[in-house]
């Protein structure tokens, strides 16, 4: 059975829609009229052998979703709620492996470890560094006169930062970038990224990121990789699962910052009275905003353990729920004027980082630091950039990615 508030066969999920545009004005009509909503599917097209999913639209029930694991589970099918239709289960089943398709305990275990690089001390600890490599950045795409954002300035430092978090030699940051990008790239035919490539590319990753700890643990240093390979009387990672946690951050670390920082430079040079107030007043509400607007991450899903209700609709056990963070971060009950860009917008309950619980962003503090710092030097040394075409959006399922932005830098 279709959903009454959607067109037949309309799929919130279908990566042709999103290679166009975020599907805002059909999430706004199921907020209103039917905010868990099931959304039929081919059989199978998602890679999960069943007929769809229940769409979850309202910020209340996408924050219930994720504060509920023991009802909501990531493990059953994993977090992400669009696969090709042929991948096979076991591809499926290994992604179980990442701390974001865990559920407590063994997630709780994990994070536990992992959250020793992402404390306030360590995150401080990162900025001077960050700064000049922001400054130098922006610095070198004023030389080049013009170009594309993404990847002269918006995929940088992201990069850099995973690499000086991690002890990535930076030498080494653009295999990092190369195989996050074919990652997440599968479902676009232009970048001609197949899923075995991705396959292969998230292999190498683990591969590399498993010498690292392993070197790490046959000879410590001061840095995070020892801290969480090879400190035995405080639990540690094994070498796989610091593997799995560093692919993890390719795409959680990496794709998502960009893809903010990238929507964020559009929506100033589409917005010039908030590019014209940043400038000069710099407001620390700007990354918050920034990333509610962009919502890199459109959609996630977990799997029901139990029938269960949800904003009055029963859902039976072992269906798929897709919650829509795109549509949360627009959601008029919470947001006033949701549709304009307000970079000194407070209070700001943006599920841009996940929507509470066991999920919820490690990372939030380090993106929030590497949006201000990148848009500060931006703003210091490029005042006049201005946009010398339209983004061209990256096909995918799931992720709000900007594949290119052209603009002219002085």
């Amino acid at each position: 059975m279709s959903c009454p508030a959607l067109p037949e066969g309309f799929d919130l999920t279908d990566p042709d829609l999103h290679q166009h545009r975020v599907p805002l004005p059909e999430l706004a009509r199921l907020r209103q009229t039917a905010p868990v909503c099931w959304i039929p599917q081919p059989h199978g097209i998602a890679g999960f052998g069943d007929d769809g999913y229940w769409a979850v639209t309202r910020h209340t029930d996408v924050k219930e979703v994720s504060t509920r694991p023991e009802i909501f589970s990531s493990r059953a099918n994993t977090a992400i709620i669009r696969f090709n239709e042929h991948i096979q289960r076991d591809q499926i089943d290994v992604q179980k492996l990442i701390m974001l398709n865990m559920d407590p305990p063994e997630h709780t275990r994990v994070r536990q470890i992992v959250q020793r690089g992402f404390t306030p001390r360590a995150i401080r600890a990162l900025e001077d560094a960050l700064r000049d490599r922001a400054e130098r950045i922006v610095a070198g795409a004023r030389e080049s006169g013009s170009g594309d954002f993404v990847t002269d300035v918006a995929c940088e430092l992201p990069l850099q930062a995973i690499a000086e978090l991690i002890g990535v030699p930076q030498q080494d940051r653009s295999k990092i970038f190369d195989w996050s990008n074919k990652m997440v790239a599968y479902d676009d035919p232009e970048l001609a990224i197949t899923e075995e490539i991705g396959a292969e590319s998230a292999m190498e990753l683990i591969s590399y990121a498993m010498n690292l700890a392993a070197d790490r643990k046959a000879c410590p240093a001061k840095d995070i990789v020892s801290r969480l390979v090879a400190a035995e009387d405080e639990g540690n990672l094994g070498s796989d699962e610091f593997g799995f946690f560093v692919l993890l951050l390719a795409v959680a670390g990496n794709e998502t910052t960009r893809n903010a920082i990238s929507h964020g430079m559009h929506a100033f040079l589409t917005h010039p009275d908030q590019w014209e107030l940043f400038k000069a007043e710099r407001p620390a509400t700007a990354a918050d905003e920034i990333v509610r607007w962009a919502t890199p991450v459109m959609s996630f899903q977990r799997t029901t353990t139990q029938d269960t209700e949800l904003g009055g609709q029963r859902i039976e056990a072992g269906a798929r729920v897709g919650v829509f963070y795109s549509s949360a971060n627009n959601d008029p009950e919470v947001f006033d004027r949701p549709e304009g860009f307000d970079i000194t917008r407070d209070p700001n309950p943006h599920l841009g980082f996940g929507g509470g619980g066991p999920h919820f962003c490690l990372g939030k503090s380090l993106a929030e630091l590497e949006i201000r710092l990148i848009f500060q030097a931006i703003a210091d040394t490029l005042p006049d950039i201005r946009l010398a075409g339209e983004p061209r959006r990256l096909r995918s399922a799931w992720l709000n990615g900007i594949k290119e932005l052209r603009v002219t830098y002085t």
